[in-house]
């Protein structure tokens, strides 16, 4: 018999450019739901969305936590939070004099069970697995640069040099409705999970990020590595990380005469 057990944990830091911090992140106290936010639209309209999206998630999932062993049930209830902290973001930016084009990325990850990974996202906020020291990106950025990528006009190097590259297609809080993209992973023992921002994917390139979390084995030691690369890089965003170490363990039997 196998149990699955994960560890987690994140970092936000400012960045050596910006004079606020517009990202926010959300790890459940069960470690069983995780989001990252990148807001946008001014400094205090961004920071403000951000928080807005991360607290809706988390008051749902306070509240109405899905049947986690129905698939089904999770991809619905990960859509409706999308879907509610797209309201909460909306409204609070209709309702204001001075935040009007605020608005917020949003990746969201919960752990179901037998180890499948539900993934949520709008924006350019990633989901990176890590198997065997490679890194493999498992959502799509909701950017211009992406776009032009999937039609055939820039190489991957080339976006990350486009001065567009920071251009995002969608983002909660812009419109009433909000497309996002809901897709699931099989997780296997000795994976590691990494939400972010794009002041990390900006920065750290999936064949550094790869290696660099498999040398480790303490989430927040991961955290704080990638980090400081970043800082050593001038940091000129934001940056939100976590990161998640899966693992199977085989579950001890007892015997009888520790059932006596």
């Amino acid at each position: 018999m196998v149990n699955l057990t994960w560890k987690s944990a994140g970092v936000t830091d400012v960045g050596l450019k910006r004079k606020d911090n517009q990202d926010n992140f959300y790890i459940s106290e069960d470690e069983r739901c995780l989001v990252v936010c990148d807001g946008v639209g001014g400094e205090t309209g961004g920071a403000l969305a951000s928080r807005l999206a991360v607290e809706t998630v988390e008051t749902l999932w306070l509240s109405e936590k899905p049947t986690l062993s129905d698939p089904e049930a999770v991809e619905a209830w990960m859509r409706r939070a999308v879907a509610e902290a797209n309201t909460s973001v909306k409204q609070a930016a209709d309702a204001s004099d001075d935040k009007k084009t605020m608005g917020t990325t949003i990746v969201m990850a919960v752990f179901g069970e037998e180890g499948l990974l539900h993934i949520a996202h709008a924006g350019d906020s990633r989901t990176t697995l890590v198997r065997d020291g490679k890194a493999d990106v498992l959502t799509i950025d909701h950017s211009v640069v992406m776009e032009m990528h999937l039609r055939g006009q820039l190489t991957l190097d080339q976006c990350a040099v486009n001065p567009y590259r920071n251009l995002i297609t969608r983002c909660l809080g812009h419109e009433e409705n909000v497309e996002v993209d809901y897709s699931t992973k099989q997780l296997q023992d000795k994976d590691w999970i990494i939400l972010c921002t794009d002041g990390l994917s900006e920065v750290v390139k999936p064949d550094e990020l790869g290696p660099t979390v498999a040398n480790h084995t303490v989430p927040k030691e991961a955290c704080d590595e990638l980090l400081k690369m970043v800082l050593d890089r001038n940091a000129p965003d934001n940056v939100t990380i976590i990161a998640v170490e899966y693992k199977e363990v085989e579950a001890q039997v007892p015997t009888t005469a520790d059932s006596k």
